[in-house]
């Protein structure tokens, strides 16, 4: 109890875990959908193209979270143009549109004359997080959850089957659209607490862990935010016990856990596989016998 307990005397500690927790959960449940349809690129994409908006909020005094979204919005607008305009495929348009606007945050980073330290957006300062950073959190946070768990089930058949919606009325184009704007929105509730650089992490390994445990989407919709906030705080905790940087902690933790699905998951796992078929056929041999 002392080592649960002691971390939780400091409030610094306390908003750490809090906006972790709430970050973690919003990115898993987004994850579920970026594994399925393929988009684990696009989330890489989106997390590095918002650093030059972050860079240009700070500049003029505006949130952080507002310059964040209007450049997420941006990559993934020239991301279609690109792909759309030329023969020039989607993932080659998805590195050259991401690297230039990480390279430009990089570059802004570099001339922008500042008493606050920016490389924090890049790789998170999650035991700085204040007060208006938690509430921030919070209403992206419940704002892109909400919208997603209301929209599952169009969201669910536009990633199985878009040609099933298109042919009962749904919009695949919109619905793609939305995903992607959401993407936008959860990588910049991921931005406060991990940073640019692991924000990927985060919008990937809980959807790719919740699909080697389960084949039912509706489950992974459950495991992969728990799995996520669980790791989330096990990883902070670990940071603050280890003296090592939370965000890049909480990251590793979740890489950990993925680790050990891939090899000993009853139904997917390396290991487990193949222990589950030498029990099968010790089985069928002393039913023989």
């Amino acid at each position: 109890m002392e080592l649960l307990l002691e971390p939780l005397s400091y409030d610094f500690m306390i908003r750490a875990i809090v906006t972790t927790a709430l970050a973690a959960v919003v990115c898993a449940v987004l994850s579920c959908w970026l594994v399925l349809i393929g988009w684990s690129l696009m989330g890489d994409a989106v997390s590095h193209a918002v650093l030059p908006g972050v860079v240009l909020a700070y500049i003029v005094g505006a949130p952080f979270a507002l310059g964040a979204l209007v450049f997420a919005l941006i990559a993934v607008t020239l991301i279609g143009v690109v792909r759309n305009t030329s023969r020039v495929k989607e993932d080659a348009a998805i590195g050259i549109v991401f690297s230039s606007l990480f390279a430009l945050g990089l570059v802004l980073i570099s001339v922008t004359p500042s008493q606050t330290d920016l490389n924090h957006i890049i790789f998170g300062n999650l035991l700085g997080v204040s007060i208006p950073d938690l509430i921030q959190v919070l209403v992206l946070g419940v704002v892109a959850f909400a919208i997603l768990i209301l929209k599952r089930r169009d969201l669910t058949l536009y990633a199985f089957d878009p040609t099933h919606a298109h042919a009962i009325g749904l919009s695949p184009q919109r619905l793609g659209a939305l995903l992607l704007g959401l993407l936008a929105l959860t990588s910049v509730v991921a931005l406060q607490t991990v940073g640019v650089v692991l924000v990927v992490a985060m919008l990937i390994i809980p959807g790719a862990t919740a699909y080697l445990l389960t084949d039912r989407f509706s489950r992974m919709l459950v495991i992969a935010p728990v799995v996520s906030a669980l790791c989330s705080i096990t990883g902070i905790y670990l940071s603050y016990y280890l003296d090592t940087a939370s965000g890049a902690m909480v990251v590793l933790t979740q890489g950990v856990v993925f680790a050990v699905v891939y090899l000993f998951s009853p139904r997917q796992g390396l290991i487990g596989t193949r222990l589950a078929k030498a029990r099968r056929r010790k089985a069928a041999a002393l039913a023989a016998a």
